[in-house]
């Protein structure tokens, strides 16, 4: 655990601080038009940080990307576009790109009230904590949603516990922050690359002894979600299981495993699209990103 002094050395003024925010779609040109446009206004109004906010559009088949490339007329908006489709490929990718101090992500229905984003990052911009994730199951939350989502959600934290008796109460909440220099340690050793990101991710930030602050959210659920809960559901539980196994191996020899299916090995660095950029697919290195 980093000491205390540490971890306030490394704070910055918050006017120098740097907040990015991603928002990952798909088959979304509906919503983006209402969401992005009322979280700028919440920023430039509320936020005390200098900020920005990117479209990660993975594999959209509509006219997502075109959507996105319109909001990107404001410069404080970027697009990154996948070829391939994945909630946590896409965080991947623009989380490696930044250069932001605190990188974070929302879903684009923006279910988790606005409100509590300033309470998120607040705690990672001045140094006192690693992550940061909104929790729907804390003391104080309230949400809005179907039993039978609710009833999975419970059950699905509570095998998290009995299997790695984690102290975070809710992994999948689409509201999250990391620090850019943990997010950039971390990332490469996430193998899943669809909604079991989010989980991994904090189980290896606990293992490795970083500290991840709660806060207790409002939130209403989206009841246009496209989310196979069933199927999603089992491919979570298979994580953890495979998570699992690779925490006993670890712990039996003392080191960590590189990641047989990381995508981020060589992975390359998704270049942001201006609002009528033709290069659409375009790629380039990580090194080339800042003459792009």
């Amino acid at each position: 655990m980093v000491r205390r002094s540490t971890r306030q050395g490394h704070a910055l003024p918050y006017r120098q601080v740097t907040i990015e925010v991603v928002v990952p779609v798909h088959n979304e040109e509906a919503a983006l038009p209402q969401s992005i446009p009322r979280l700028c206004s919440y920023l430039e109004t509320y936020f005390p940080y200098r900020w920005s906010v990117v479209i990660a559009d993975n594999a959209s088949t509509d006219s997502t990307l075109a959507v996105a490339r319109e909001l990107a007329a404001d410069k404080r908006v970027s697009v990154l576009h996948l070829k391939q489709k994945g909630r946590g490929r896409a965080l991947k990718a623009a989380w490696l790109a930044s250069e932001a101090d605190v990188v974070t992500y929302m879903d684009v229905d923006l279910s988790t009230n606005l409100w509590a984003f300033l309470p998120l990052v607040a705690p990672l911009a001045s140094g006192h904590s690693d992550l940061a994730i909104g929790s729907r199951l804390l003391k104080g939350a309230m949400v809005t949603r179907q039993w039978k989502r609710e009833a999975i959600s419970r059950c699905y934290n509570l095998l998290i516990k009995l299997l790695f008796r984690n102290r975070f109460s809710d992994a999948q909440c689409g509201f999250k922050a990391v620090k850019g220099s943990v997010a950039r340690g971390l990332l490469p050793r996430v193998e899943d690359d669809e909604w079991f990101f989010d989980t991994e991710l904090l189980l290896l930030a606990e293992e490795r002894g970083l500290r991840i602050h709660e806060v207790p959210v409002d939130w209403i659920e989206d009841l246009d979600s496209r989310v196979e809960i069933f199927s999603t559901a089992l491919k979570d539980v298979r994580g953890l299981l495979r998570v699992r196994a690779q925490r006993l191996l670890r712990q039996l020899f003392g080191h960590w495993s590189p990641a047989p299916n990381s995508t981020l090995r060589a992975h390359p660095r998704f270049v942001r699209l201006a609002p009528s950029s033709p290069e659409a697919h375009r790629t380039l290195p990580r090194q080339d990103r800042s003459s792009a």
